[in-house]
């Protein structure tokens, strides 16, 4: 008996593992990002300042997902349902203050530490690579998604809000940087059993082709 493994797509749903539908529009079922809350001084989050304060720690936080959703909102233009310019615009001046108050604060960090026109040269080199750190090809849908419903959380914060919503969500937007797909099918493997063909080999029949003992028959 031959055994062969087929592969199969089942959705969840029948397997009783059914996650509720995302309200974004790029996957039925949506890859989970989700992380834990960050402070700002978390490998991953962003480019290490050494040296840094709590209150430049948040400005750096904020200053990156400001910086990942001017990103979204470049590259997702293909999904105009995503809102993601929309939001971003509406964030620029919804919280213009908490946003002025984290350049001062991440490119006094600099200043603090290299001086004014050092400082400030590296205040940019910083802001070009938090930037490119957000460009992304095999994984744009998963940003994409996760940058619009971020988007819309930053929208709807209160005015002195977009910090808490950068500390919560922060390792998530960093987190769809990487390439996920849909969550609806899963992979199900069954297997297949049939009997083996008898051998072909004349060697194994007898005169009235009956197949020989030899070769697995009953035949002398």
């Amino acid at each position: 008996m031959r055994l062969f493994r087929v592969c199969l797509l089942l959705p969840l749903a029948m397997l009783g593992l059914a996650s509720p539908p995302s309200s974004a529009q790029l996957f039925i079922v949506a890859p989970d990002f989700r992380g834990a809350p960050v402070d700002g001084s978390e490998p991953g989050i962003g480019l290490p300042i050494p040296g840094a304060t709590p209150e430049e720690y948040r400005a750096h936080r904020l200053w990156n997902l400001r910086s990942g959703l001017n990103v979204a909102a470049l590259q997702c233009q293909f999904s105009p349902s995503l809102r993601t310019v929309e939001n971003y615009n509406d964030l620029l001046h919804h919280h213009s203050a908490e946003l002025a108050a984290a350049y001062t604060g991440i490119n006094g960090y600099f200043a603090r530490l290299h001086g004014s026109k050092e400082g400030q040269r590296m205040f940019d080199d910083y802001s070009t690579k938090t930037y490119n750190g957000f460009s992304t090809l095999y994984a744009q849908l998963g940003f994409c998604q996760t940058s619009a419903s971020i988007g819309r959380d930053v929208v709807a914060a209160p005015k002195g809000g977009m910090g808490e919503v950068a500390r919560l969500r922060m390792r998530e937007l960093r987190n769809s940087l990487v390439p996920a797909g849909e969550r609806l099918f899963i992979p199900q493997v069954y297997e297949i059993r049939y009997e083996p063909l008898p051998p072909l080999e004349a060697v194994c029949y007898d005169k009235k082709d009956r197949l020989r003992r030899l070769c697995g028959g009953l035949a002398k």
